[in-house]
Order: C-alpha cells, then structure tokens, then sequence
C-alpha cells in the first residue's frame, strides 16, 4: 500500500426525504487495501457502497479518486463518457445477486469478453483465449465457455461474475455481500477464492457485509456503521478482537454466542 488512496470520501450524506441514508462519512481506501463495511441491515452501508460507485448521487460531500495518470479527480465532475471509461477498465463491481451483474442469456465466455471487447480488444481467438484463462482461475471448467450462466448453478455464476469484473485488471473492486444466499460450504470456497485473487492482482476493494467472520477474512481495516453513521474504525483484527463503541460490542458478541 502507499501513502497517497486511491479513493477518498469526504463528508458523504444521503437523506431520502426524511430518512437517512448516509450521513457525514469521510473515509479513504490505499491502493492494495482491502475495506470492510459492516453493520446490521438499514445501517447505510449499502447506501454509501452506492455513493462511492457513484451509482447514487450524494446529498451532500464528494468522492475523490485518484486516476491512472495520478491526478486526483473529483468523481461528480466527470463526464459520462469518462465515467463509463472508469468503470469498465479501473474499476469492478461483485453484486449480491450474481443475475444483477451478468448478462444472463450472453456465455460464459461472452460474459468475460465483453468487458475485453470495452477496453478495446477486437481479436477473437485473444479473447477467447483470455476468458479461458479467467474461467480456469475461478475454477470454471473450460467445456462450460459456451454455457449460458442460466445453466449455473449459484457459485458458478458469482465466480463468473467475478472474473468478468477482474479481467481487466481494476484496481478498485466494490463488492456487496459478495457470498450473501449461499451455501456455508460455497461461501468458504469462494472467500478463499476472492482473497487469492486480490492478493495476486494486488486490488483495492471495498466489501459490504453484515457477515464479521467475512470481514475478518479478507479486509485489513473495517468501518462500522449504525444509523447511516460511521460509529467505529480500525484495522480488522483491532475492531474485532477489542472493540470500543457498545454498538460494535454487541455486534461481536453475537458472533460469538451464535
């Protein structure tokens, strides 16, 4: 990790009318580095997942993002083709339901190319080529390339997910409750995949979980949130291990009274 992140938010708010969403967050995310989000359901951390990936327009305060030439950028001002740009190559985005990030009715093979094919590569043996390469390294066997992801059954298709996001090698990953909905034994699976991963690519990523054990997997610092707020903050294990607000407190030992 270096000194300058690569994302910063500063003063994020959210109200949806009267409700709160999100409110006065200002966090920051170093190249490399993994983030967890955790907090009960209606704690704004979906919210300000949304915020960061600019798929939800804040209420108030900005997101700064370090660009590839190292300029930082505010990420309200840029322009739709830039931000489209940004999305396809320097960032990745592993959504809770699997159907929500696929094209469903586009192969396996099709669903990593065609984030290739964004970025600019037009050679179809290279391409097909490198989805075999992805698919292997999610542990998709090579004679389901050609396969409709409707015919996968749910790991499957969040691996392909996965590899549909990282082909282009980003360097930022969101990822919403990335194993939410399966089985305990694929859950186990697929962190270990999802931490073999983004140590190899050396990716930042920020995950939205209510899952601690998740957290503590795969994230080197943690935000708690609880209200829309961010009530507590720190590397994982210190979070964990010798929590300081009653929220997080109880959060913990429930875990482990479970």
């Amino acid at each position: 990790m270096t000194d300058t992140p690569l994302l910063i938010a500063d003063g994020l708010s959210k109200n949806y009318g009267t409700r709160i969403g999100c409110r006065d967050v200002s966090l920051s995310v170093h190249p490399g580095e993994v983030l967890a989000v955790v907090g009960e359901s209606g704690s704004g951390k979906s919210t300000l997942l949304g915020l960061l990936s600019t798929e939800l327009a804040p209420s108030a305060g900005r997101v700064l993002y370090r660009m590839r030439d190292g300029e930082t950028r505010e990420l309200a001002s840029l322009g739709a083709a830039e931000r489209r740009l940004l999305m396809r190559t320097d960032w990745g985005f592993v959504r809770q339901s699997p159907e929500a990030g696929l094209r469903m009715a586009v192969s396996a093979g099709g669903n990593v190319g065609e984030r290739l094919m964004a970025v600019g590569w037009r050679h179809y043996g290279n391409i097909r080529e490198e989805a075999l390469d992805w698919l292997s390294r999610v542990e998709i066997a090579a004679d389901r390339v050609d396969d409709d992801p409707r015919a996968f059954s749910g790991g499957m298709r969040q691996r392909l997910q996965i590899a549909r996001n990282l082909v282009t090698r980003p360097r930022l990953v969101f990822m919403d409750e990335p194993t939410g909905g399966l089985d305990v034994s694929v859950q186990a699976r697929l962190l270990d995949l999802i931490r073999t991963l983004v140590s190899e690519l050396g990716l930042a990523a920020i995950i939205v979980t209510h899952d601690l054990a998740v957290a503590r997997l795969l994230s080197h610092r943690m935000v708690v949130m609880r209200h829309g707020r961010v009530i507590e903050t720190g590397l994982t294990d210190q979070v964990l291990d010798d929590p300081r607000e009653p929220y997080t407190q109880l959060l913990v030992s429930s875990v482990l009274a479970a």
